[in-house]
């Protein structure tokens, strides 16, 4: 490779990095358009398939009804963790207190400090919990406060959906080519709509069954935790460890006994290392094609340049990413060196 390609592509990579961090709040609602968009034509076609029914229905009916569901969950969802998070907010005093006992508990078994670390690490004088479920909820709103433009952007997508694909093919001249057009473009379709449809079922699974978990031993806000753990499920090992640890520690808090704490971590873990090792190879297959190098490193890029939200779409858009360098020759060895095993599925 020549010099003056590779200083081409240094300024391209580093201008491309520039306009997503400026850029982050268009963004990431254009990307979380992108994947309901998947999760709607799914649900459409779902509903294609009832007899009778769906075959007679017109597309623009069959996106009313799919954007109508997922709304109802969403508008559902939002309602429940607003009165979890409340209850949540009525135990601060209890939950500081608690946590003040608990380190008076353990300094005087071990000698250990958690204030005195923690103020030495983090420079701050004493743990406010008030302070970090402030924090953890404004992180929470944020990928939640952007609804309108993700609506907005989403209705633009359907909108523009029936034409697309012909928009494309009419770029090349050749009918060869053409067709080759439309069978890449169908390969990328079907294989991200697997993907994300299939992580958000094993997601909302996992949340589920801690869900239950969480409830039967009585933690605050059982729901406001199903939820994260089902957010971080989409981040692959580092988010089923805290998905796992955070109502652990909100256990120990809330009671007195640390036994429940070791219950909900051996419980939903158990759960996470069930659905992680067992259920979601068998339903997805191949569909996480990613190199674990790669995950980490698209878990700290992401991250670093938006946020929590970033790191919950970090790998949803490298295995997209994954899926659409293999589909083209030039690109092709670029998605091998991505993949966990050097193979593709085309």
């Amino acid at each position: 490779m020549s010099l003056s390609r590779t200083t081409y592509l240094t300024i391209l990579l580093i201008s491309i990095v520039f306009i997503l961090i400026i850029g982050k709040d268009l963004f990431i609602p254009l990307v979380l358009a992108g994947l309901i968009w998947f999760l709607v034509k799914d649900i459409r076609k779902t509903i294609q398939r009832i007899p009778f029914i769906g075959k007679r229905m017109p597309r623009w009916s069959l996106n009313l009804l799919a954007v109508g569901f997922l709304y109802a969950a969403l508008v559902g969802i939002v309602s429940l963790l607003t009165t979890n998070i409340a209850q949540l907010q009525e135990h601060m005093d209890e939950y500081q207190q608690n946590l003040m006992t608990l380190n008076t508990l353990i300094y005087d078994k071990s000698g250990f400090d958690i204030q005195e670390m923690w103020s030495a690490n983090v420079g701050i004088e004493s743990i406010d919990f008030e302070s970090l479920m402030n924090d953890l909820v404004n992180s929470l709103s944020s990928f939640l406060g952007n609804i309108f433009m993700i609506g907005l952007y989403l209705l633009f997508i359907l909108l523009e959906e029936s034409a697309f694909g012909e928009k494309i093919t009419s770029i090349s001249a050749s009918k060869n080519n053409q067709k080759e057009i439309k069978e890449t473009l169908s390969r990328i379709d079907n294989s991200i709509s697997k993907y994300i449809t299939l992580k958000t079922l094993v997601s909302l699974l996992t949340g589920v069954l801690s869900f239950i978990v969480l409830k039967s031993v009585g933690l605050h806000a059982p729901i406001f935790w199903a939820f994260l753990i089902f957010l971080l499920n989409y981040i692959p090992t580092v988010g089923s460890l805290i998905g796992t640890l955070f109502p652990a520690a909100m256990a120990l808090l809330q009671f007195p006994d640390p036994t429940w704490a070791g219950v909900i971590l051996v419980c939903v873990g158990a759960i996470q290392l069930l659905i992680g090792n067992i259920v979601e190879p068998k339903i997805m297959g191949n569909s996480l094609n990613v190199s674990s190098l790669v995950v980490i490193l698209a878990l700290s890029f992401w991250g670093s340049i938006w946020g929590i939200t970033g790191m919950v779409l970090s790998v949803i858009v490298t295995v997209i990413l994954i899926i659409l360098l293999g589909q083209f020759e030039s690109t092709k060895n670029v998605a091998i060196l991505l993949s966990e095993k050097g193979k593709l599925d085309n």
